[in-house]
């Protein structure tokens, strides 16, 4: 792909992006990329910079040094027609309390340039996708916190933007609710949409395309579900039971004869094996245990949960800057 058709494929490039507010707050020396009609999620701890990367990344903030460009623009030089291609949802509602969640939705609407039966269809529509049509007529006043929310993330998608900033938007919500927000954007993105979605429930990041980990203001790791996995773990996780427990050396030449980069016991006959690829080393796994007469009685690929990973590759981090909490 050449260099041209390359930054037509980036919604946002972000090179070595600082803004400090005092030491130890704000984000240093970020780096960043994300590919049209993909859904990227900034993940991390509570103070590791997300909103501070989205606010940037919206122009609400000058960066103190590094470059940054959003739909080929300077955030802080958008211009009236890219301001129209962005939707945000902010932590905090913007939105007006004493009228309802309806008439917020058509001023928004209204203030994006639609008008008439187009922005009366966009609001019914985005009304029935957040779950709000059948309280659309009360005052956001009189709603409940994740109505709210509900109301501001439908305000941020009202007038169809082609990139959205969604700082927190599933916060306050119950599961079902979360699930159901989330088949949304994964609609939006089929659609063509590009999604920056920050969130604290690290179980969210297997929905997303990519995946930037934040941490104490740094980029900690950043790829595709999988690839932040394998880093966590230096590799992929095959769990084995074996029909008897066996000696750590007979354990180590099994391992060995499957590439295991490291192996642990579970249980009683029970041995973790991080691999380079599972599928190969599960082949091999059966002649290996033959060799070494062990009898397999299960053998499972397994993927760690997003807040082992989580915390595995912040605790690195942390430990490679010398971060103490």
């Amino acid at each position: 792909m050449s260099t041209s058709s390359t930054l037509d494929a980036l919604a946002i490039t972000a090179e070595g992006v600082t803004k400090t507010f005092e030491p130890g707050a704000g984000v240093h020396d970020v780096d960043l990329t994300v590919e049209r009609g993909s859904i990227v999620g900034l993940i991390g701890p509570s103070g590791s910079g997300k909103t501070t990367a989205v606010r940037l990344l919206t122009g609400l903030l000058a960066p103190d040094s590094g470059r940054l460009s959003v739909l080929g623009q300077n955030p802080l030089s958008f211009d009236a027609e890219t301001r129209r291609r962005l939707g945000y949802l902010p932590q905090e509602t913007v939105l007006y309390p004493t009228l309802s969640i309806e008439e917020n939705l058509a001023f928004v609407a209204a203030m994006h340039g639609l008008s008439g039966k187009q922005r009366r269809q966009r609001v019914k529509e985005v009304l029935e996708g957040v779950g709000l049509a059948d309280t659309a007529h009360r005052r956001l006043v009189d709603s409940s916190g994740g109505m709210k929310r509900r109301a501001g993330l439908a305000a941020a998608l009202v007038h169809g933007p082609d990139l959205v900033f969604l700082d927190e938007p599933t916060a306050g919500l119950d599961p079902i609710l979360r699930q159901s927000v989330w088949a949304g954007f994964g609609d939006l993105r089929s659609a063509g949409a590009t999604l920056v979605v920050t969130t604290q429930y690290v179980g969210e990041a297997a929905m997303c395309d990519e995946i930037v980990l934040l941490s104490d203001g740094g980029v900690a790791a950043k790829g595709s579900p999988e690839a932040l996995r394998r880093d966590a773990y230096g590799g992929e996780i095959i769990d084995v039971r074996f029909e008897r427990s066996a000696s750590r050396d007979t354990i180590q030449v099994v391992a060995d004869r499957i590439g295991a980069t490291s192996f642990r016991g579970t249980g009683l006959g029970e041995v973790e094996f991080v691999v380079p690829d599972a599928g190969t080393a599960t082949a091999a796994l059966h002649r290996a245990a033959a060799e070494a007469d062990l009898t397999i009685v299960e053998i499972e690929r397994r993927y760690p949960e997003f807040d082992d990973v989580f915390v595995r590759i912040v605790d690195r981090h942390r430990a490679e800057n010398g971060v103490t909490v």
